[in-house]
């Protein structure tokens, strides 16, 4: 029987979750892969500090650059971008294969890694980068290997969906469902990364990456968070039959591709509708495959470790079967032309724009809206009972280009009869 040491650098929460793992199911993954996963070392700056888990104190250790030197299999669950880093390239330098979780360090750094991976024959594992406990990149570079990508949409994010959530269901307000979602340890006291969408974007430019052949720069998406969306914003939406997520979307239409992140209005038939509170979802389209949903924990302790664990137990069985690099971390072939900007897109939107009650209103509005071909699907006008009090006009368009909505909402939001900032939000129909 196969003998792997695993060694493990960051001993926070999801590195108590991947040590209880291979602690309790370790005899299990052993009658499963016939490889015995031996937990070598464990490297954390603070070695004192109580994880809850009973363990010999002589695996703790502060040096992880002589952790990389003893052990078969680098666990990297530091996060960041800086350490992290080194610690990644140094363990593939020593030719040894590594599993990470570290969304953030592969979204601004892949290309780095990768190539660092291929030249000194080793493995990178990152599945529990992407939607925890959902195998989502085993699916895309395995499962649907076969397959021509033509859309992925991703809820990818469970503290926002959390938020969402609580604003559809609880009529909360953003800033309410912030709190609770915090109070629960769903969210940061900043909350910055998760609400202003660039958790999400990470991951999103790495599906993208991995469905279209060709690594995304992170400077490539747009990303735009949920900040803006009102439990008015929530309630017009449900009236015209839609629920509001924030989406990861990576699209090919014709043979160009588009990356973006952003709120989105989805039809409230669809399945990933029905997708709430801390839970993530993705939805793959391609050919042959057509649609296909997955579901699931997309963060936490135990999701997270399970994802994290499962790329040991691939690894190991590389090693075991001298085969390293038989998946490669990344395969760069372009599958697409060109790169999409966000004005080019096309979509419908919603849009919410708060008007002074008075005749003419509406003809304004419409005439810009036509100046700029944009043609209207349909309006909803909301009375208020209080004088002077500005009247919401809510607008659902057809299908039309991002660079003529943005310059007609430039040019309806100059209009003296506008209050506050109009509010948009484009729609998918998944």
């Amino acid at each position: 029987m196969k003998k792997v040491k695993v060694g493990i650098i960051g001993f926070g929460t999801v590195g108590t979750g991947v040590v209880t793992c291979l602690m309790e199911n370790g005899a299990l993954i052993k009658s499963r892969t016939n490889i015995d996963l031996i937990l070598h070392k464990i490297a954390d700056i603070d070695i004192e500090r109580n994880r809850g888990i009973n363990i010999d104190r002589s695996l703790l250790t502060k040096d992880a650059n002589a952790l990389i030197n003893e052990v078969d299999i680098v666990v990297e669950l530091v996060g960041g971008t800086t350490f992290a880093k080194d610690i990644v390239l140094k363990a593939l330098s020593a030719g040894k294969s590594v599993v990470t979780a570290n969304k953030a360090l592969l979204a601004n750094h892949g290309n780095e890694i990768f190539a660092a991976a291929e030249k000194y024959h080793a493995d990178i594992y990152y599945e529990a980068s992407v939607a925890g406990g959902i195998p989502i990149i085993k699916t895309i570079r395995e499962g649907l290997a076969a397959n021509n990508f033509d859309k992925i949409y991703g809820i990818l994010n469970g503290t926002c969906n959390y938020i969402l959530t609580q604003m559809s269901y609880n009529n909360h307000s953003f800033e309410d469902a912030l709190k609770k979602a915090q109070d629960l340890g769903y969210a940061e006291s900043d909350p910055s990364l998760d609400i202003d969408g660039y958790d999400t974007a990470h991951k999103a430019a790495i599906l993208a990456s991995l469905a279209f052949g060709d690594w995304i720069n992170l400077s490539s998406v747009y990303v735009e968070g949920i900040r803006n969306i009102s439990l008015d914003d929530i309630v017009y939406a449900k009236e015209l039959g839609y629920s509001i997520k924030l989406l990861g979307i990576a699209k090919k239409v014709g043979n160009d591709i588009q990356v973006r992140v952003h709120p989105a209005m989805i039809p409230n038939g669809a399945t990933m509708a029905s997708i709430n509170d801390v839970y993530n979802g993705i939805y793959i389209e391609g050919k042959p495959i057509g649609g296909t949903l997955f579901y699931g924990r997309g963060a936490g302790m135990a999701a997270t470790s399970s994802a994290v664990v499962a790329d040991i137990i691939d690894v190991a069985r590389n090693l075991n079967s001298s085969s390293s690099l038989r998946l490669p971390a990344f395969t760069s072939q372009k599958h697409y032309d060109k790169f999409t900007q966000m004005a080019d897109i096309l979509s419908r939107y919603y849009i919410k724009i708060n008007v002074t009650d008075e005749p003419g209103v509406i003809a304004k509005i419409s005439t810009i809206l036509g100046e700029e071909n944009i043609s209207i699907s349909s309006m909803l006008q909301k009375e208020v009972s209080e004088i002077f009090k500005p009247v919401p006009i809510v607008i659902v368009t057809h299908s039309t280009f991002e660079k003529n909505m943005i310059s007609a909402l430039s040019r309806i939001q100059k209009l003296s009869i506008v209050h506050e900032k109009i509010n948009l939000i484009r729609i998918e129909d998944i």
